[in-house]
């Protein structure tokens, strides 16, 4: 079965991140196992916009795909309500954005649809075939890229402009940062997984074999079989078990606190019994346990690139299709990524075989620097589509690294920056949600 995709944009988390009624609600797209009556009957209009019975339909099964895992789930007619609240307020974000002036071009939306398919480390070809199963046309899939665009351009425009800090502001941060990790500073931890995936809606006869199967890899582990080689032979993670399943060096308050618990009596070397979560079962090692440190660290990542820049002479159509083709040589075997990326990028660092060095977070644009992220050690991104043109993107290693203190007060400065600008579009959204002329219509029993 595979993954429901993730229709964010790069950058666009904590634009779509809409307040509605008091809950948090991400506006994703995903797979959705729930019956939906499509009746195009008028249940409400914004601003002499309609909304349809469909739309909010359509909108509540996404929502309870979302609310699957929750504690505690919401009703059929509690998320009818929530989804058309969504509704409501992203008409009336993206009437303001189409209002003040702000429109979305093609090739915007051509660069937007790529990054999609980046994220979910697919082809765009591959990315048209599984919309149909999330119930959508390549058209309406379109049209609600282009809505998240609106919304992320107004954002832009109204919110992230006016947020500043000041150098008082980020050092006393930096102060409260480094103060909660002097007390009690949770301790760092290196696990590697493998997750046995159990399908959505499975039966528990398949439940109960993805389960002995798990059992079967944890015994093998434990008995000195490599979990490297287990890992990449059974895993269902997104990177397919590569770098051995390793998860990096973080703070254990940055693990599920499933996979704490389930670790928290185990030294390293040691193999954890499988866990089971709302993904499947997962198989745990430790790799290492660190004490808490006062100095703030950040996870530093070695990548290496190919750029073409779209031209005249080469369309952006074009420079997919060519990294396309480059792509497969170098994973072939074909071809070296550096001679590559020597013959052919558009690039200062093609003389160096593209290789940008050590990169620590926010030194690249979002649609770059999320599908590096995304990326395993050595694995090779679709084309990605920035401002700056079209990349391959291979990540070498990555490490965490102690920063200076002056990168520390960056990076005090950009977290609460972008703390105030969330809090502020918060607001904002609210009031242009309370502005909107909305008439109710009756909705459906």
């Amino acid at each position: 079965m595979n993954k429901p995709l993730t229709f964010l944009l790069s950058g666009l988390m904590a634009t779509m991140l809409l307040t509605v009624g008091g809950v948090a609600v991400a506006a994703t797209a995903s797979d959705t196992r729930i019956a939906v009556q499509t009746v195009d009957r008028i249940v409400a209009v914004v601003n002499a916009e309609p909304i349809t019975d469909h739309e909010v339909q359509q909108q509540a099964a996404q929502l309870a795909q979302e609310n699957a895992r929750a504690p505690q789930r919401l009703s059929s007619s509690e998320l009818y309500k929530l989804a058309l609240e969504r509704l409501i307020t992203e008409k009336a974000l993206q009437q303001q954005a189409r209002d003040t002036g702000i429109t979305i071009d093609k090739d915007a939306l051509d660069q937007a649809e790529m990054n999609v398919a980046a994220n979910n480390q697919i082809t765009l070809e591959q990315l048209h075939q599984r919309l149909p199963q999330e119930g959508l046309t390549v058209a309406a899939f379109r049209e609600r890229l282009k809505g998240q665009l609106l919304i992320t351009r107004l954002r832009e425009r109204e919110v992230e402009g006016r947020a500043r800090v000041s150098d008082m502001e980020a050092e006393q941060y930096l102060q409260t940062l480094l103060a909660k990790q002097s007390g009690a500073a949770p301790q760092a931890l290196n696990l590697a997984m493998i997750l046995v995936a159990v399908p959505e809606g499975a039966s528990a006869t398949v439940r109960q074999q993805k389960q002995a199967l798990a059992q079967d890899i944890a015994r093998q582990a434990q008995a000195g079989e490599s979990f490297e080689a287990l890992a990449r032979q059974y895993s269902n993670a997104a990177d397919k078990g590569a770098n051995g399943g390793e998860l990096g060096l973080r703070s254990e308050d940055r693990y599920p606190e499933l996979f704490v618990q389930a670790t928290a009596k185990l030294k390293p070397g040691e193999v954890s019994a499988p866990v089971e979560s709302g993904a499947g079962f997962h198989v745990l090692k430790v790799l290492q346990r660190q004490a808490g440190v006062v100095n703030l660290t950040v996870m530093q990542t070695h990548p290496r690139h190919i750029l073409l820049r779209p031209s005249s002479q080469m369309s952006q159509a074009q420079a997919v299709a060519k990294l396309q083709s480059l792509r497969q040589q170098i994973l072939s075997g074909k071809a070296d990524f550096a001679q590559v990326a020597r013959q052919w990028s558009q690039d200062g660092s093609a003389p160096a075989g593209g290789d940008l060095g050590w990169v620590r977070p926010g030194m690249f644009v979002p649609e770059f620097e999320q599908v590096m992220d995304r990326l395993a050690p050595d694995a090779i991104s679709e084309p990605v589509v920035s401002r700056f043109g079209v990349h391959l993107i291979q990540v070498l290693e990555r490490k965490a690294m102690p920063v200076s203190s002056a990168d520390a007060r960056e990076i005090a400065r950009n977290a609460l920056r972008e703390k105030k600008i969330d809090e502020a579009y918060t607001r904002w959204v609210e009031d242009v949600r309370s502005r909107a002329y909305v008439e109710m219509r009756d909705t459906p029993q």
